[in-house]
């Protein structure tokens, strides 16, 4: 009886161990993107301004568009933000902040549960849009 209570005891906390806890949230997860400003989306640039870098920092039930580089600039100021959760079909839009006061550019999106398309453009100037694709938990 004591070896079926020790070994019973043994896997209720080798299960525990594995199991998350009810509160424990997963890690963001972030993906990068660009957007290619030169004609024809040349994916290096041009010699007055060189690639955008975004970056998509996914967390539990949303996403939030920035800047790629530290500090999380790098990405457009005011763009629009288009998205769409390809499993639920919602869908909105939003725009990156202007950056003001030492900012930097983002916004977070409430897209629910699902595989997400976002795209991210200019109102200033001619650009490739930039496209990312994630799974959101």
């Amino acid at each position: 009886m004591t070896l079926v209570r020790v070994l019973t005891a043994g896997a209720l906390v080798a299960i525990g161990a594995v199991l998350p806890t009810a509160g424990q949230a997963a890690a963001a997860v972030t993906v990068p993107f660009q957007i290619d400003p030169a004609p024809l989306g040349n994916p290096n640039g041009s010699f007055d301004v060189p690639a955008i870098r975004c970056a998509a920092v996914v967390g539990d039930r949303g996403v939030t568009i920035t800047g790629g580089k530290e500090g999380g600039w790098g990405c457009l100021l005011s763009s629009p933000v288009e998205w769409l959760n390809l499993s639920t079909g919602a869908h909105g839009v939003a725009t990156l902040s202007d950056g003001l006061n030492g900012i930097p550019p983002a916004v977070t999106l409430d897209t629910g549960t699902g595989l997400v398309v976002v795209m991210v453009s200019s109102r200033t100037g001619p650009v490739t849009p930039g496209f990312v694709t994630f799974h959101v938990p």
